[in-house]
Formats: structure tokens, sequence, C-alpha cells
């Protein structure tokens, strides 16, 4: 009896010691944001083909995704422009790299009050998101609206100090990314991110009433890992699944020009802040 059992527990130390290192076993877990499930619904039952589990972790801020994943909670996240990404591993010192770029989300100034960006009124209420990078992208896409002029050499880092002219006297108000949505009841106007302006029901491509375009590098969504995981060939799959033809076709239809897909190797952002 002892030799039986002896022979089936080495038989299931076995088993499962084949099941750990074949790695099929293994699930990675993707943080991401709201707007950005379904494209990961895809992208998951694509990787479940290629033997690559996924279960995906939805976030509803900008700030946790980076945290979970720096924590090891996480494997991947993709939800960020890779300004922002690289500004918030800077403040934080965390050690996460940037692995796949996913698309570009264009920022939208949207209203209930006026139908034109020129309708906009002396002394009216602009709510815009407050988080730095954000901030500063809001404040670049006023002043192309021509709504007001920032300081010669503006980067996009820093805030509403950097306006030289507002000749409209704006009221210019910073909040939380997710509440920017909640501003077009009070506010004339408010600058929304496409994720958030989905979430909210609104239409990225139809709904505002001045859009940025899709051509500013450093607004790139990006794919981020753990540093010391950067060169994991199961991760860099999943950035190639992301990059296939059909869940290119998936973002065009299903976001409607909301979302346009990138498929540049990484390496293509090394020059964003020149761009």
């Amino acid at each position: 009896m002892k030799k039986l059992f002896t022979v089936i527990l080495l038989g299931l130390i076995l088993v499962l010691s084949a099941c750990g290192s074949n790695g099929k076993s293994d699930v990675i877990k993707v943080g991401t944001t709201t707007s950005e499930v379904p494209t990961w619904n895809l992208v998951k039952d694509l990787a479940e083909k290629e033997g690559i589990k996924i279960e995906i972790v939805k976030f509803d801020d900008y700030v946790q995704p980076n945290l979970a994943l720096d924590s090891g909670e996480i494997d991947i996240n993709a939800f960020q422009t890779i300004v922002y990404f690289d500004k918030f591993k800077e403040e934080r010192k965390l050690d996460l790299a940037a692995i796949g770029t996913t698309n570009i989300w264009p920022m939208g100034i949207y209203s209930k009050k006026v139908k034109d960006i020129n309708e906009l009124k002396d002394g009216d209420q602009i709510v815009i998101p407050k988080d730095p990078t954000n901030l500063g992208r809001a404040l670049l896409l006023l002043q192309k609206a021509g709504l007001v002029t920032l300081k010669e050499g503006f980067d996009g880092t820093g805030g509403v100090e950097n306006i030289a002219e507002n000749p409209k006297n704006l009221e210019i108000t910073p909040v939380d990314a997710g509440q920017t949505a909640r501003g077009l009841d009070d506010a004339a106007a408010s600058i929304i991110n496409s994720d958030m302006a989905i979430n909210a029901g609104l239409n990225p491509t139809n709904d505002p009433v001045f859009r940025e375009d899709a051509s500013n590098k450093a607004y790139v969504n990006i794919i981020a890992a753990h540093a010391k995981r950067k060169d994991d060939e199961t991760l860099k799959k999943i950035v190639d699944i992301y990059h296939t033809d059909e869940v290119k076709s998936f973002i065009e239809k299903e976001f409607n020009g909301a979302a346009v897909p990138v498929r540049e190797p990484i390496s293509f952002l090394d020059d964003y802040k020149q761009n």
C-alpha cells in the first residue's frame, strides 16, 4: 500500500512539474481601462490559440495600473501614453519599461453649451484634466483651437501658469481626468480623454467641438511591463498579437476613429520628445 501511495505521489509531482515548466499554465494578467477591454477580449481569444492564457484586470483611473505593475499584481498594462508613462515612472521611481505600441486616442473639447469652438464667450469655464501630462496636452489643444497662447518653449509639462495670452479670459479649471465628463453639466466646455469620453457615453469621433489629430508620438499609447521582463518572449508574443491585422481591423470598426491603431515597434517612440 505504501509503495502504491509513493508511486501515485511521485506521478502527481511529475505532472505538476511538467505543467509548470511548459509555461502554458501560467496566466498573464493585463491591467487596462474600461474602453480598452473590448480590444483585450479579442487579444485574449487570439492568445488562447497560441497557448497563452490572459486575465484582464480592469482599472478606472490612471494611477493604480502602474503601481500594480510595479508590485507584480499584474504582468503588463495597456492604458497610457508614452509621455505619461515616462513621467509617472520617473516621479514614482518605478522600474518599468514600455514594450509595445497600441493606439492613439485623440483628445477632444466637448460642450453641451456650444456647437462651435468659436461660440465660447468671455469668462466661460473650461474643465481640463489635472494630471501633469494630460494637463499639458489639454493646454496644447486649447492653443491649437486658437483659445490661448502658451509661453514660448512650452514642452507639454507644467500647468496653467504657462498660458501667456487668454483673450477670452477663460476660466480654465483642472480636475481629475475621471471627472472631466461630469464637468459638461456646469462648464461651457470640457477637455476629455477618449477613453473617459467613451465611458461617459460620448462619441470621441462625432461629439467634440474641436479635436486633436493623431500625429503626435508623445500621445501614442503603450504596453508596459516590469523592466526585468521587457524581453520576456510571452509578453513579446502578446505585443505581436496586438499588432495583427485582425486586431487592427477590430479597433477601427469598434471605435470608429476614436482610437487609431499604431503598429510600430517601441523604438519608434525613442525620439518622441523631438516630435
